[in-house]
């Protein structure tokens, strides 16, 4: 477990590497920026956040950028989307993190204030594996979910076989491993299970906390990958930057034009070219795009729209709303380097606006 100790090591090395380098999108999306707020000064606050994990690489290089430029510390607890969710609704935190946009139910919860939910980038979930020398393995959404319903059991099963005939796969149980905590990577693996298998539908259905029918647990995508690494035979989901960053397999994964799609940033972002909703609650998974991952989802930021709560002063509102108008704009020069695809134009645009509706004492903020 060591070893996921420093994928924060990690996050700031690739920052320091890449940080000079753009996309022309990325520089668009800056060169947006200039018609927001104003110049931001350099203030010295500590802004708390919390949730979810699938990001944390990408967070730890962006708020160390962000406090070298301008000041504020940003502490980002990374403890799953559930427990974002949760201390968001229990104010705790000055944003909450998360994969799985909220339900209705949990919106209710915010008792008259409007949770906004800001795209900060695409991920993909991964399936990976620890084999023999690990192959490259081709798998459908019908066989994972057979794996990971219990129904094969065999890693030479003829269902995996079949899908990849020059790989020599051996005689070996399939060990499961799945999320424990309340967890937005659950929630995207399961949406896109839920969408291309019917008994998976009906027995398990989608949720960032589910009764799984076998396997073991572990917490965050950092458990997760370390589990995998330390069981012989095992197979489970992350984030695509954890598999990387350990040197981990990851499949390819047949999409709606049965094509097999290795998850690229660029797969990813394939995969958001769709309609986006004004409120960028969003399911990307299983995307008609035919060079799309399907297994890929937007994260977010989400924070109250009114910002005038539990005797919150302005200066840490105005904090806050700038930060989420950096993360958007010059922030996304940060995706890609550690395997994430950034915003579109199309998401920024919308974040935009939803960031514009954030007031204080029913003022705009930005």
């Amino acid at each position: 477990m060591k070893k996921f100790l420093t994928l924060l090591t990690i996050a700031a090395v690739m920052l320091t590497v890449f940080s000079c380098s753009q996309e022309p999108q990325q520089q668009q999306q800056q060169d947006q920026g200039q018609n927001g707020p104003e110049e931001i000064e350099k203030v010295d606050i500590e802004i708390l956040g919390a949730g979810a994990t699938f990001p944390l690489p990408l967070y730890t290089a962006m708020f160390e950028d962000y406090h070298q430029k301008y000041g504020p510390m940003v502490n980002y607890q990374g403890i799953g989307s559930g427990g974002g969710i949760r201390n968001l609704l229990d104010k705790t935190v000055d944003f909450g993190g998360t994969d799985a946009f909220m339900s209705e139910e949990d919106m209710a919860q915010a008792a008259g204030n409007q949770i906004l939910h800001i795209p900060t980038c695409l991920g993909a979930i991964v399936v990976t594996y620890n084999l023999p020398d690990n192959p490259t393995l081709k798998l459908t959404g019908q066989v994972v979910a057979d794996i990971f319903l219990g129904r094969i059991k065999k890693w030479n099963n003829n269902q995996i076989q079949n899908l990849n005939p020059g790989v020599e796969l051996p005689n070996m149980d399939i060990v499961v491993v799945h999320r424990s905590d309340g967890s937005g990577s659950t929630f995207i693996f399961s949406d896109y299970l839920t969408k291309i298998h019917e008994d998976w539908a009906e027995m398990v259905g989608r949720g960032k906390s589910l009764e799984w029918p076998t396997g073991l647990g572990a917490k965050g995508n950092p458990g997760v990958a370390g589990l995998i690494q330390q069981t012989p035979g095992s197979i489970g989901y992350v984030e695509l930057t954890y598999a990387l960053s350990n040197n981990m397999p990851v499949s390819h994964i047949q999409n709606s034009s049965s094509n097999f799609i290795e998850p690229t940033p660029e797969a990813v972002s394939a995969a958001a070219n769709v309609e986006l909703p004004n409120d960028m609650r969003v399911s990307l998974t299983d995307t008609d795009a035919p060079d799309g991952y399907p297994i890929s989802g937007f994260t977010w930021i989400i924070v109250y729209q009114e910002q005038n709560y539990n005797n919150r002063d302005k200066v840490r509102a105005e904090q806050v709303a700038k930060l989420m108008w950096w993360m958007i704009h010059e922030g996304q020069s940060h995706p890609q380097p550690l395997h994430y695809a950034p915003l579109p134009e199309q998401a920024v645009k919308k974040a935009e606006s939803l960031l514009r509706s954030m007031t204080y004492n029913g003022e705009a903020i930005l």
